[in-house]
């Protein structure tokens, strides 16, 4: 008997490891799964982050104008960035500001009326080739020496004026309170501009060192269809294995006991005689 429950529990041992080799092959096949997209997944989301900051960019510089209106197409683009989530918190921060620097009566398309009569305008001239301007060519008593540096200045006064006279209904004194508002918004999108860059520095760092050993243990976890049922079978391996340990151990202790009990049988019988 105690032959035949060690052939069984040398048995139930086998079955154990070929149950730890079974969970351990699926390991390696998850791991070796998420390695040949892990590259991949790693640059698409340094190119969605460089995207971002690039977008950021530009609203950067539009912000920066001390006269900004938020058109229809910021507010749009700004809409998407929010719903991708990788602006994050300060995204609806953004988004309110925005808002709040629409011209005064624009519709829920951020279009007021001065806006959509101004396009109408654009349309029709566009459609039936009216009011199209040759090529810009520099004045001809202009400077000899001008720089780029104050070409740029004025062609930014010149946008200034340009939103001055697209916006008549601002007064002065509101172009003065929705400073407030515009510089808050500035910073939060220069600050955003400036999370994207470091969090795909960090990003490219991970595609370079390789993953971690905490993030290799998530990337092995055990979630195929079948790994409760291996599981299973590694319990109850386990217990027929203790089951058959017992049983082993009741027969020694049974076996020395007899032993014992014949040897006092004969120290009696030699004493009798």
């Amino acid at each position: 008997m105690q032959e035949g429950l060690v052939i069984r529990l040398r048995r139930c041992m086998w079955l154990t490891n070929r149950a730890d080799r079974m969970l351990e092959g699926c390991a390696v096949q998850q791991a070796q799964e998420m390695n040949r997209g892990r590259l991949d997944r790693l640059h698409a989301r340094m190119m969605r982050l460089k995207l971002t900051a690039e977008s950021l960019g530009l609203f950067v510089q539009a912000v920066a104008r001390e006269h900004y209106v938020t058109t229809p197409e910021d507010l749009e683009k700004m809409k998407n960035l929010h719903q991708e989530g990788v602006v994050k918190e300060m995204a609806e921060i953004a988004l309110v500001l925005f808002y709040q620097l629409q011209p005064p009566g624009a519709g829920e398309d951020g279009l007021d009326p001065y806006e959509v009569g101004r396009r109408m305008v654009a349309q029709a001239k566009e459609i039936f080739g009216i009011g199209l301007h040759p090529p810009y060519a520099p004045p001809s008593n202009a400077p000899p020496g001008s720089s780029p540096v104050e070409e740029e200045q004025d062609d930014a006064e010149a946008v200034e004026e340009e939103h001055d006279a697209r916006y008549p209904s601002i007064t002065a004194a509101e172009w003065e309170a929705r400073q407030r508002p515009r510089q808050l918004l500035e910073n939060i999108l220069k600050r955003q501009v400036e999370i994207c860059e470091e969090q795909r520095q960090a990003v490219l760092k991970e595609s370079v060192k390789g993953p971690s050993p905490y993030e290799r243990a998530t990337e092995i976890a055990p979630i195929h269809p079948n790994a409760r049922i291996m599981r299973r079978m590694q319990d109850s391996n386990f217990r027929e294995a203790r089951r058959i340990i017992n049983l082993l151990l009741k027969l020694k202790r049974h076996e020395r006991k007899m032993k014992a009990q014949g040897q006092d049988d004969e120290k009696d019988g030699s004493i009798a005689a």
